[in-house]
């Protein structure tokens, strides 16, 4: 059953103009935490030439991907992956994903998750992607230990309140972990409602 968010409804615009920019023409995408599947359906409509990999770890968004991409036909979407992002060794290919993709994008996932997660994709980014392969993460986050607006401080808050593993991450931690991995932070590019997308790149 399709799922909907109004989330990406407002960002997807925003988010398809960066992807735009910032990958190949061709080449291959994994997304992590693909919640809805809203998304997948439409960078797979404005990214014709990228084949897109979609994934998550929850049943419910399992088979609303699974069903948004019955819906849309699209012939460069892939059937969804289940992936727990916090394990350090994701055996992609017993699930039939290629080894090796352009680039691994991830948006709204790590700051309403355990740290694991993050260490878990880049660890995994380390692994599997090209050469010159990127990962791309979306969402808010803390600059060098500073929050860039007033709501992000509240939202980060928020979220720790619910969850002392949750929160809004900082990007000196982001590049400490990224060097770890072979990484570093080659772009930061603001984008509405205080959000960013960070690009690291080996």
């Amino acid at each position: 059953m399709k799922r909907h968010s109004v989330v990406p409804d407002k960002n997807r615009e925003p988010i398809l103009k960066i992807l735009e920019r910032a990958l190949p023409i061709t080449g291959t995408v994994l997304e992590i935490g693909s919640g809805t599947g809203q998304h997948a359906v439409e960078f797979c409509r404005g990214l014709a030439d990228v084949t897109w990999w979609p994934s998550d770890n929850l049943d419910g968004h399992l088979r609303s991907i699974a069903a948004w991409r019955e819906h849309a036909k699209l012939a460069n979407l892939r059937p969804p992956a289940r992936i727990d992002a916090s394990q350090m060794d994701w055996r992609l290919a017993s699930q039939g994903l290629p080894p090796a993709f352009t680039a691994i994008f991830c948006a709204n996932v790590i700051h309403i998750a355990p740290w694991p997660v993050a260490q878990g994709i880049f660890a995994a980014a380390g692994r599997h992607l090209e050469t010159h392969g990127r990962l791309l993460l979306y969402g808010p986050f803390r600059r060098d230990g500073v929050h860039n607006s007033p709501g992000n401080e509240a939202f980060d808050e928020g979220l720790r309140r619910d969850n002392p593993e949750w929160g809004v991450r900082d990007t000196s931690d982001l590049k400490k972990l990224a060097a770890k991995n072979g990484f570093r932070l080659t772009e930061l590019i603001e984008m509405p409602a205080n959000n960013a997308v960070l690009v690291f790149s080996r």
